[in-house]
């Protein structure tokens, strides 16, 4: 451990270059997936610029609860299903699953079909849950 120390002390500019480096990389590759954005903001990106919540999850659990006007999209059939996307294009794309992570995933592989608009619910369903915000059943 004091090796540690003595190396970051004696190339402090070498280290500080790569913590730099480290913390571009892991907030680029956050933003390739769409941007994060909080429960409260997606309602309102909604509200006012008509923009459309894809459900990754799948088809039981969208049934059991998903949030109100949302389509269901499950994450395995997104790219096969991408015709569905194709007329909401021009406005804002919000993805969603449990926690985000496939969110992040779907939301690189979309960009890369020219999807430009995109953003997905950070912390995912469970984060509206957790704001008290509803679902819908069925």
């Amino acid at each position: 451990m004091s090796q540690l120390l003595e190396f970051a002390s004696n190339h402090y500019l070498l280290v500080s270059a790569f913590f730099l480096l480290w913390a571009v990389f892991f907030v680029l590759e956050s933003r390739r997936g769409g941007k994060a954005l909080s429960p409260q903001l997606a309602t309102n990106l909604v509200n006012q610029k008509d923009a459309v919540i894809v459900d990754l999850r799948d088809s039981d659990e969208f049934r059991a609860g998903h949030i109100a006007g949302s389509i269901n999209i499950p994450a395995s059939q997104a790219l096969e299903r991408i015709a569905e996307l194709e007329k909401y294009k021009d406005k804002p794309i919000i993805l969603t699953c449990d926690m985000g992570a496939k969110a992040s995933h779907i939301g690189r592989q979309l960009r890369g079909k020219g999807f430009v608009e995109l953003y997905r619910i950070q912390g995912g369903l469970n984060a509206w849950r957790g704001a008290s915000l509803p679902v819908v059943k069925g």
